[in-house]
């Protein structure tokens, strides 16, 4: 039984310190959204996560139905709070990616610059 436990309690410990470590390491969120039409959109959208004060800078491709955030160091915006400032204004979430690139990086990606 305390063998179990011990087991039990080594599993919790690893798992959490991989989780701990897969979101510190998380500098962007990737999200596709669906319903971006227009520049007013991207502004709104600016302006919504530049209110989180772990956003450090956020970038918006209507072409490519993508929103991308890039973190300030050491914060986070979870996954349901990102969908949810989203979802309020109106735009469906597709999915959300977390990725160590940065905002200068996703948008060279997207552009190709």
């Amino acid at each position: 039984m305390i063998r179990s436990l011990l087991s039990l309690a080594a599993t919790s410990l690893l798992v959490g310190a991989t989780f701990a470590a897969s979101t510190l390491e998380a500098r962007s969120l990737r999200i596709e959204v669906n319903g971006l039409v227009c520049a007013f959109c991207a502004d709104g959208i600016t302006r919504t996560f530049k209110k989180d004060a772990a956003t450090a800078e956020v970038f918006v491709s209507l072409e490519n139905r993508l929103v991308a955030v890039q973190l300030k160091d050491g914060a986070d915006i979870a996954d349901a709070a990102a969908t949810k400032m989203l979802t309020d204004a109106g735009y469906t979430v597709v999915g959300i990616q977390r990725t160590d690139a940065t905002i200068a990086a996703i948008k060279a990606e997207v552009t190709g610059e």
